[in-house]
Order: C-alpha cells, then sequence, then structure tokens
C-alpha cells in the first residue's frame, strides 16, 4: 500500500510541477522540461540494464570458476588409491621401489594440490607430471610396458592449463593396458607452439575383457567427457578432439588453437 500511494504522490507532484511551469513559463520551456524529464528514467533504465548485465556475467565467470575446479578434482583420485595399495605392498615386501614410489607420488600430489588449482603451468611441469604418471604405472607393471612419449616443445616455459591431458594417458592404461597381459603399448606425442597444442595418444585393448569391465562398472569412463567439458570452457570454438576406434587399438587427438 505505501508504494501505492508513494507512486500516486509522484504522479501528482510531477502533475502539479508541469502545471506550474505551464502557467508561470511559454511552451518552449515546459517541452525542454517534458524532455528531460523523460530522458532521466530512460538512462536511470540504461545504467541499471548495464549493471545486471554486469552482475549477470560476473556470475557466469563465477560459476565457469566453479566447474573448473570441479572438473580438476575429479581426475584421478582412484589412482593415488591404487598407487598407494601398490605402495604398501613394497613396503610390506621390503621392496628398493618403496622410495621412488614414495617420491614420484609425493611429487604428483604437490602438483595435483598446489599447480593443479592455477589457471596455467609451465609446460615442462605438465610434462614431469605425465613421466611421473608413467613411471609409477611402469614400476606396476616392472617395466614391461612399451611407452613411447615424444615431445615437440618450442618452448618449456610456455604456459599451458594445467592437469589437460592426465585424462587421456590414465585412460590408455585403465581401459588398455589393463586389459590386456601382454604387448601393451602406448604411444603418445604432445606438440606445443604459441599458436598451438597438439595431443596425441594411442593404446591398444581387449574389446572382450574391456566390455566386461564396462559392464561390472555399470558405465564407462567420465576422462573424455571430463577433458572434453573442461575444453569447451577453456578454449571455446578453438579446439577440436577426434577419435579413432579398431578392434584392438585407440587413438586420441586433441588440437587446440591459441590464437
Amino acid at each position: 500500500m505505501n508504494v501505492w500511494l508513494k507512486s500516486i504522490a509522484l504522479v501528482f507532484g510531477y502533475g502539479v510541477s508541469l502545471y506550474l511551469i505551464y502557467l508561470v513559463t511559454n511552451p518552449e520551456v515546459l517541452i525542454v522540461f517534458l524532455t528531460i524529464s523523460l530522458m532521466l528514467p530512460l538512462i536511470y533504465l540504461i545504467q541499471d540494464r548495464a549493471k545486471q548485465k554486469q552482475y549477470i556475467d560476473h556470475l557466469h565467470q563465477e560459476t565457469l570458476k566453479a566447474e573448473l575446479s570441479l572438473l580438476k578434482s575429479q581426475i584421478n583420485p582412484h589412482f593415488f588409491f591404487n598407487t598407494l595399495n601398490n605402495l604398501y605392498g613394497l613396503a610390506v615386501e621390503k621392496s628398493d621401489l618403496t622410495e621412488e614410489v614414495i617420491y614420484r607420488l609425493s611429487q604428483m600430489m604437490r602438483f595435483t594440490i598446489y599447480d593443479g588449482r592455477k589457471h596455467t603451468v609451465l609446460v615442462e611441469d605438465e610434462i614431469a607430471y605425465l613421466e611421473s604418471f608413467i613411471e609409477l604405472n611402469q614400476l606396476r607393471h616392472q617395466h614391461r610396458l612399451d611407452i613411447r612419449f615424444e615431445r615437440h616443445i618450442s618452448n618449456d616455459q610456455q604456459r599451458i592449463p594445467p592437469l589437460l591431458f592426465i585424462n587421456l594417458l590414465e585412460n590408455a592404461f585403465k581401459h588398455g593396458v589393463d586389459t590386456l597381459t601382454d604387448s601393451q603399448y602406448i604411444h603418445f606425442c604432445l606438440t606445443t607452439k604459441p599458436e598451438m597444442i597438439e595431443f596425441t595418444i594411442e593404446n591398444n585393448f581387449d574389446k572382450t575383457v574391456l566390455e566386461k569391465n564396462k559392464k561390472q562398472r555399470a558405465s564407462g569412463g567420465l576422462g573424455l567427457d571430463n577433458l572434453k567439458r573442461r575444453l569447451v570452457l577453456l578454449f571455446p570454438d578453438k579446439h577440436q578432439v577426434k577419435t579413432n576406434v579398431t578392434d584392438s587399438s585407440y587413438k586420441t587427438t586433441v588440437s587446440i588453437d591459441l590464437t
């Protein structure tokens, strides 16, 4: 009710003001007054709309940041648990590899916890993280795996988003290497330039075992979906993800345009 009374009083006061101006001045002054009085609410509405848009944009950016943080937090938690289990087994056996595994795992956890929160990291640090992941898995498989990691790096100080390709590498082990008992291979290549990033990875797998594992888990892996969503958020309309699947091999190529 108070709002209605205020509105009525405002309209009444505005009308009285117009009438008084009409009585004491000429029509030209009245027209100027009308023009100004009509423009002020319009200016206010434009400013208010701009503030609302700015606020909505801010909320949108905060939402994207929160989603990116969530996606990064979902990266390979079970890998750390598996490695800890392997570490326990090595400790029980009093293996000479125990110290190496502890060191590699601590380096990975440091990178994930601290550098993983950053918007970008050095290429050399991202490569070191991937190498630690590979070495831990090689230790688990007693270095029987055929793993080739090619690097074509124009500048190892270039900054790229962290933890961008670990999902694909983890999938190659989980859905490839772990489905086979021999002749397992993972071949991948990372290329970085100021204007582009490209990552290609290929692995073999046992189709029968893979399908059986998927049925037991009741769903497929989320690694590739996680990566695709991050790329959409980080590089909208400036990336491509291509996959090529045969009965025994799986190849993924990720291309990112940095221009």
